[in-house]
């Protein structure tokens, strides 16, 4: 048995004929990425999959793990308008949204005129969002959410598709503000980026340090991505597929029976983690050549999609856990 969207549903042979194409180009679209970002496959996967989900995602990590240049790269293999904005804790939310202007006719008179910033454009790069104060970064709740902006009491509609791929340095760093948990809540996913691997960053330094440097290029354009979107949406989910959804997302919320449960975690994560790991589970599926999604994509996506939804209890932090520990637990409970 499946759940079905509400869209209409597609037949077989529709599906099947509308899923080849997609996955010819998400291979086209992974072959523009490798050629500029080397290593990495499961940062690179977790973000397309983000994005083929119509989400945004968080890239946690250390600078210089190429947490900038895959956001470069992304806009330009996906064909889309990208605007970069570097967070500095003088950075005023009218710098991102825009603002308006008085300006004057030739007759005298008078008028404000709408001048929009930076965050009108269909793929927003939110580069280093902690160093920013939280006023600011306050500013990107509502375009994250409802996709337009609202100044002076005029409301201003984002271009479609909309995607914000910010990038945050640990917080453990000096000058770093963490974000509040309701901007938190609406990243798709929170997807960490580690070191590289011995091979990767060898091919990095040969092919980084010379004269010619490989570029992205265009694959699909936005149009294109916004139909691959769509597919996802349609996509059927098994019965069991939900079920472990549920399961695992209300696990990881205190006052549910556990008793490891309760003295670990403080707050746990709300309805939008099962809507997210429902859409991940099928960009997922699609980006590896299935139909449908699987229990096994929920528990591979589940750090990424939870961890930022929960907290731990002062108890849980005092024994040097952290969230991922946490995560891994409840999937290996899953798992049985």
């Amino acid at each position: 048995m499946s759940v079905i969207a509400k869209e209409a549903p597609l037949d077989e042979k529709e599906m099947v004929a509308q899923a080849e194409r997609a996955l010819a180009d998400i291979a086209r679209v992974k072959d523009g990425v490798g050629r500029v970002i080397f290593g990495q496959e499961s940062v690179v996967e977790r973000t397309l999959v983000a994005l083929f989900a119509g989400g945004h995602a968080l890239l946690v990590g250390v600078p210089g793990l190429a947490k900038t240049k895959l956001v470069e790269t992304l806009g330009t293999v996906l064909g889309l308008d990208s605007r970069r904005i570097q967070f500095t804790p003088d950075l005023m939310p009218s710098d991102i949204l825009g603002s308006e202007v008085m300006e004057q006719d030739d007759a005298g008179r008078r008028s404000f005129r709408f001048i929009p910033g930076p965050i009108f454009a269909q793929l927003l790069m939110a580069d280093e969002i902690n160093r920013a104060s939280p006023r600011t970064q306050s500013a990107l709740l509502q375009s994250m959410q409802e996709y337009h902006v609202t100044v002076a009491g005029a409301r201003h509609d984002l271009p479609a598709p909309f995607h914000v791929l910010a990038t945050q340095n640990p917080l453990e760093q000096e000058g770093t503000y963490p974000l509040p948990e309701a901007q938190l809540d609406r990243f798709l996913m929170q997807i960490d980026i580690l070191y590289p691997a011995l091979d990767a960053e060898r091919r990095i330094l040969l092919e980084t340090t010379g004269v010619a440097e490989s570029r992205a290029y265009p694959v699909i354009d936005p149009a294109r991505l916004r139909e691959i979107q769509t597919l996802i949406r349609r996509m059927p989910v098994p019965e069991s597929v939900v079920e472990a959804i549920l399961s695992l997302v209300r696990s990881a919320r205190p006052g549910q029976g556990d008793a490891e449960t309760d003295k670990l975690i403080a707050w746990g994560p709300g309805p939008r983690a099962s809507q997210a790991l429902t859409l991940c589970a099928r960009a997922r599926a699609l980006y590896d050549g299935r139909l449908a999604p699987s229990v096994d994509d929920v528990h591979a996506l589940a750090e990424p999609v939870l961890q930022h939804r929960m907290a731990l209890t002062f108890a849980a932090r005092a024994e040097g856990m952290t969230v991922r520990d946490v995560v891994a637990r409840l999937v290996k409970a899953a798992r049985g």
